[in-house]
C-alpha cells in the first residue's frame, strides 16, 4: 500500500472542482436564477461577487475532499468507479443532504429548490469524484 499520492489529489480536486463550479454555475445561474433571486429577495439578501467567489472555492474544496477521500478508501476498497461512487456519495451526504437540514427545517428556501439542488449535487460531485479518481495514480515507495 502506497502513501497519498498529494499531487494527484489536488490535480484531480481541482478538475473534480471545476465539474462541480460548471454545474453549479448552471443550476443556480441559468436554470433557477429566477427562483433563486425571488428566494434570496425574500430572505432580503443579495448574492454578489464575494458570495460567489466562496461558492467557487467551496466547489474546488468540494472537489479535493471528495477525491482525498477516494485516495484514502482506496486501499481498502480497490481503485475504480464503485470506490470512487462511494467516496463521491459519502461527500454528498455530508457536504449537500445534512447541510440542506437547516435550511429545510427553517424553510428558508422552497422545497422544490432545495430538491433540484440535491438532486443535481449528487449529479455533480459523482460526476467530478469518478473524473477526479480517473485522475488519481497511488505514490509508490
Amino acid at each position: 500500500m502506497g502513501k497519498i499520492n498529494w499531487n494527484r489529489v489536488m490535480l484531480g480536486g481541482l478538475i473534480a472542482g471545476v465539474i462541480i463550479n460548471i454545474f453549479e454555475f448552471v443550476l443556480n445561474g441559468v436554470v433557477l436564477a429566477k427562483d433563486m433571486e425571488v428566494a434570496m429577495t425574500a430572505l432580503g439578501r443579495q448574492v454578489g461577487g464575494s458570495a460567489l467567489a466562496m461558492f467557487t472555492v467551496w466547489g474546488f474544496l468540494v472537489g479535493i475532499f471528495a477525491v482525498w477521500l477516494y485516495a484514502a478508501i482506496r486501499p481498502r476498497y480497490g481503485a475504480g468507479a464503485k470506490t470512487a461512487l462511494c467516496a463521491g456519495a459519502a461527500v454528498w451526504s455530508l457536504g449537500y443532504l445534512l447541510a440542506a437540514v437547516t435550511p429545510l427545517a427553517l424553510h428558508l428556501f422552497p422545497r422544490h429548490i432545495l430538491a433540484i439542488g440535491l438532486a443535481v449535487g449528487l449529479v455533480e460531485v459523482l460526476v467530478g469524484t469518478l473524473v477526479g479518481a480517473w485522475l488519481y495514480r497511488e505514490e509508490t515507495a
